[in-house]
């Protein structure tokens, strides 16, 4: 990186900041700062959706399966994800966003004291919080390690640098400045994404041009949609994980739901984002895919070689482009997760462990809400200097193996617990379908692991937690059925067709309730 660098990516940090200091002015309570007050356009909801939902960990880890295989990269991980949304448009997308309008609640999680019982919510909110943090620290690593590449500068030091300023717009402006700095790092992602792609294109003549390049001996088997450990089984249970996570397990692009006006606009925001993962990750993998003719890859798993492709074929000033890009990234997710962390601690762990976060008003609400964000942002960075080590190894495993497998146990009772077919399901079936689950990823990933020779396939370690969740919720729910009329009128109003409230008053959020409390949200008329 030279001066020019470097200004490009100055300039773009000062420009967070201050799309930061303007959210500020739209943030006057606790709705706002969570779900933007169910005033957001459909699709800045649905670029917001989108960009959220991937980070640095693509050009790393991603890189890395992209250097070493080929298309799978895309037909295992992008493909899925767009898939599942374009499913999730219909199926949960509407009724997300009806869980505020309706139900006025500002956490994912909110609803499920009166849908389940309070220990269920508290269990799935515990749980939900400490894999966050987890998934983002290896986020923050992803980051870090493309900026030594580049810079030279230490793990540590790039973690520390992309955190402070990720916490200084998205604390300040809350799911607005989440928004409005993922609509700039888009627009920057899709320059940069093309400059690289033009680069990489003008590089193949040299090796028989667009359509002939396949055939060099560095890219054999890299045509092939499955191959190695990413075969028929991950890329179903990818699919499947994608489903859920994608469309609110991961409790981020739930808020993108929620702060839409209405369900309709809701379902817009979430076919857009779909149409997005279905394109343009495309663009983005393509030179990923040509890497070994153009650079030997550092690191053994290859997550080094596009960035080392990028300082290679890019002059200064699209360099720095592509760098802001690499941050805009991972600065997307990370604000949005801490925004959804900081909401289900606020509006539903805090209230149970404090009486006086019961009485807080819009003003202290907004402050702890702030304080949230902060200390999850502080959290995940320190466990983001772990990331190579025994316990969490490399990157991609944080992001594949405890993020996919751990999220099926904490999403099926959340996500499911939406839809009239699953009401007999209640809170033993949601408690059994999460702890069986946790305890399936434990047994999978390390004692049965250990004693297979050669370790259980990472298909396996990824869709066994989710398929035994899966099973235990219906088959629980169907032997012990625990439906009631309370249970039964929270479903009917995020499942029926209409808009009933949109934003505004609709919007406004009510303390959250007392321990042992069961409140029941005054009926709609529809």
């Amino acid at each position: 990186m030279n001066s020019l660098d470097w200004a490009v990516l100055i300039g773009y940090f000062g420009v967070m900041v201050a799309i930061g200091l303007w959210s500020h002015q739209r943030v006057d309570s606790v709705s706002d700062f969570f779900t933007a007050g169910g005033k957001m356009p459909w699709w800045l909801s649905g670029i917001s959706h989108h960009m959220s939902g991937y980070s640095a960990v693509m050009f790393t880890g991603y890189a890395g399966i992209a250097y070493t295989y080929g298309v799978t990269s895309f037909v295992t991980w992008s493909f899925p994800i767009a898939l599942g949304i374009a499913i999730g448009s219909k199926l949960f997308a509407p009724r997300i966003n009806r869980l505020r309008s309706r139900l006025h609640v500002a956490s994912p999680l909110e609803y499920l004291k009166n849908r389940y019982n309070l220990p269920t919510q508290q269990a799935l909110a515990w749980s939900g919080m400490l894999l966050k943090i987890v998934d983002v620290g290896a986020k923050w690593a992803a980051i870090a390690t493309l900026l030594s590449v580049f810079t030279g500068i230490s793990l540590n030091q790039g973690i520390l640098i992309t955190g402070v300023i990720t916490g200084i717009y998205c604390t300040i402006g809350g799911l607005w400045a989440d928004a409005l700095t993922e609509l700039g790092q888009f627009v920057i992602q899709l320059l940069a994404g093309i400059a690289m792609f033009v680069a990489v294109v003008a590089k193949l003549g040299d090796f028989g041009g667009f359509f002939g390049v396949w055939d060099e001996p560095a890219l054999q088997g890299h045509a092939k949609p499955l191959v190695g450990p990413y075969g028929t089984v991950f890329l179903l249970a990818f699919l499947f994980i994608k489903l859920f996570e994608y469309n609110g397990g991961m409790l981020n692009q739930a808020q993108r739901y929620m702060a839409t006006e209405t369900g309709h606009e809701a379902a817009r925001s979430a076919r857009l984002s779909a149409a997005l993962w279905l394109v343009w990750p495309l663009v983005l993998f393509f030179p990923m895919w040509m890497s070994p003719l153009l650079v030997q890859a550092e690191k053994p798993d290859g997550s080094d070689s596009y960035a080392l492709m990028t300082e290679q074929l890019l002059p200064h000033g699209l360099l720095g482009l592509v760098i802001v890009g690499f941050f805009s990234h991972t600065m997307a997710m990370c604000s949005s997760d801490a925004n959804a962390i900081a909401a289900v601690f606020t509006r539903d762990v805090a209230p149970v462990l404090s009486a006086k976060a019961r009485q807080w008003t819009d003003r202290s609400g907004l402050i702890a809400a702030r304080l949230a964000t902060v200390v999850f942002l502080a959290l995940s960075m320190a466990v983001a200097t772990q990331v190579n080590s025994p316990t969490f190894k490399d990157i991609i495993t944080v992001v594949i193996k405890w993020v996919a497998g751990l999220m099926g146990p904490i999403a099926i009772p959340m996500m499911l617990g939406l839809l009239r077919q699953f009401r007999r399901s209640g809170p033993t079936a949601a408690l059994t379908s999460w702890g069986f689950g946790l305890l399936a990823f434990w047994l999978v990933n390390y004692p049965i692991n250990w004693s297979v020779e050669g370790g259980v396939p990472l298909q396996y370690q990824v869709s066994i937690p989710l398929a035994v969740s899966l099973v235990l919720y219906v088959v629980v729910g169907f032997v012990k059925p625990e439906d009631t009329p309370e249970r039964d009128e929270i479903i009917a109003k995020v499942d029926s067709d209409g808009d009933g409230g949109t934003s505004g008053a609709a919007a406004a959020v009510p303390a959250p309730a007392q321990p042992g409390d069961r409140v029941v949200p005054e009926t709609t008329k529809d």
